[in-house]
């Protein structure tokens, strides 16, 4: 069914795609493929996208939406410009970057000549001065105003809460109702709000790309369902099987008490918590639905909640989560070394090596090696990696929640506890990158090879590239460690697939 009022342009059109190693940047690239367009991604770290289903499909260029020559080469020839980037988690100064960045995006697609800019922020509540919103709403407000001012027809999406597997408020509220069977909460849990499931945002963000010339403006998107967060985590609860959760609001909750609260519950961290909580302080419900006269529903309806959650809950029981919350990557300069750089390169770069032979085949070992993190832990120490997991949350990094996106396999780009997937070569090497707090930067390397006589060999790598003086002295200060943390953890490597090699040939023996 053709969406009314519609551009009569029926050819494919050329979409570049901002934010695809985000959570919807990423989900967003195959709905278009499909639809039949052509797709060009602008990405920081194009290789992060290297290993993605749709990947062989879609264009990838490296550029930054704050650096004017990028943004410009990458919107030559485009049609749709989709803004799903934001600085959340850059620091401080990060509404100045989002601002500078809109303005940059906006001037650039004026002079490209793209027909249309399709961006998503969040939906701000009626009646409320935009002082008074989060510094987070309110510069997704700004953004919005920015690209609507542009020049180039801007359709400016406004969601409140989203559900989808591996989104962080889906992640928030499935570890809060399943970790907290008797809950003392925050007041706002009894504010009102208007969640949509991310199937549901795909398709508006999808339709959005033919939309007519003269539309721009907002437009506020939501499911049917209009709730409060304590009937989402009820019905959460319900869906999920769980037994009914007993909730005790208290109106003495700060919305900052409540982020460190949720951090403390939840894999999601800081950065995202205290932004999600804030936009929870006032009711946010949709004003109109005037997007359907453009894009219309489907036959059977929105997807309610409950289909929602159960959609979500599907994907990750079955591993099947296309991206998280956590694909994006914590910012980092493109100057920054690689491990693979000469060793004078950058500075100093610490290394601590260990190798063993492993008596078992490079296939069990690389089965072992990609398997680690998440519920099958770090093979070695589980006090010291969950300590610094803990430390790592308390001064406001990702810590050890974050898990994996899949238990067996991995990608590049993967967030993997409080490291991400850098590198991989499949049956070969394992390189993760830290994304924890410290005073510098490290990488942890696994390597699978066999020796000049046939023999499998597990080789480990732990890199630090320290800086400053308080970078020297935090790898001196945790050495005396070393030997217990990524000692053990070689020797444990080595031993789980000497002893998955092993069980075949312990049931075979059983069996006669």
């Amino acid at each position: 069914m053709r969406a009314t009022g519609l551009t009569d342009d029926d050819r494919p059109l050329r979409c570049l795609v901002t934010g695809a190693t985000g959570y919807l940047g990423g989900r967003l690239v195959p709905e278009l493929l499909a639809a039949g367009h052509s797709v060009r991604c602008l990405a920081r770290s194009p290789g992060r996208l290297r290993d993605h289903p749709w990947a062989g499909q879609a264009e990838v260029v490296r550029g930054d939406v704050t650096d004017e020559v990028s943004v410009r080469a990458a919107m030559e020839g485009m049609d749709v410009a989709y803004y799903l980037v934001h600085a959340l988690g850059a620091g401080r100064g990060f509404e100045e970057t989002d601002r500078r960045a809109a303005r940059i995006f906006g001037e650039q697609a004026r002079s490209a000549g793209i027909r249309r800019i399709v961006y998503l922020g969040g939906l701000t509540p009626s009646g409320v001065p935009q002082h008074a919103l989060s510094p987070h709403l309110r510069s997704r407000t700004e953004v919005g105003s920015i690209l609507l001012a542009s020049g180039v027809p801007t359709a400016a999406l406004r969601a409140a809460v989203i559900i989808g597997s591996g989104s962080a408020s889906f992640e928030m509220l499935r570890y809060l109702t399943e970790r907290l069977p008797v809950m003392v909460t925050p007041s706002w849990v009894r504010t009102r709000i208007q969640p949509i499931a991310v199937r549901d945002v795909l398709r508006l963000l999808v339709g959005c790309a033919r939309l007519p010339y003269d539309v721009n403006r907002t437009f506020d998107i939501g499911g049917p369902d209009i709730v409060t967060y304590q009937d989402m985590m009820r019905r959460y609860a319900a869906v999920a099987g769980l037994p009914r959760r007993v909730i005790l609001p208290v109106p003495l909750l700060t919305p900052r008490l409540s982020s460190l609260w949720v951090v403390l519950v939840t894999p999601v961290p800081g950065a995202l918590a205290r932004p999600l909580v804030e936009s929870l302080k006032h009711e946010v419900v949709c004003a109109e639905r005037d997007i359907v006269r453009y894009v219309p529903d489907p036959p059977e309806g929105p997807v309610t909640l409950d289909q929602a959650i159960r959609l979500a809950l599907r994907r990750v029981q079955d591993a099947d989560v296309a991206t998280r919350w956590s694909s994006a990557s914590t910012p980092r300069a493109p100057s920054d070394p690689l491990p693979t750089d000469p060793g004078w390169a950058g500075g100093s770069l610490y290394t601590d090596h260990r190798e063993r032979t492993v008596a078992a085949s490079p296939g069990a070992l690389w089965r072992v090696v990609e398997a680690i993190g998440g519920e099958n832990g770090w093979y070695s120490s589980p006090l010291a990696w969950s300590l610094r997991g803990w430390l790592d949350t308390l001064v406001g990094g990702v810590g050890l929640r974050r898990g994996r996106r899949d238990a067996t396999r991995l990608r590049v780009g993967d967030s993997l506890d409080f490291w991400r997937v850098e590198e991989i070569e499949p049956g070969r090497l394992l390189r993760l990158r830290a994304e924890m707090r410290l005073p510098g930067l490290a990488w942890l390397e696994m390597t699978v090879d066999r020796d000049p006589r046939g023999r499998t060999v597990y080789r480990q790598r732990a890199l630090f590239h320290p800086h400053g003086l308080a970078g020297h002295a935090y790898w001196w200060g945790v050495a005396p460690f070393h030997a217990a943390v990524f000692g053990g953890m070689a020797r444990n490597i080595a031993a789980a697939a000497e002893s998955a090699a092993a069980e075949p040939a312990r049931s075979h023996s059983r069996s006669h």
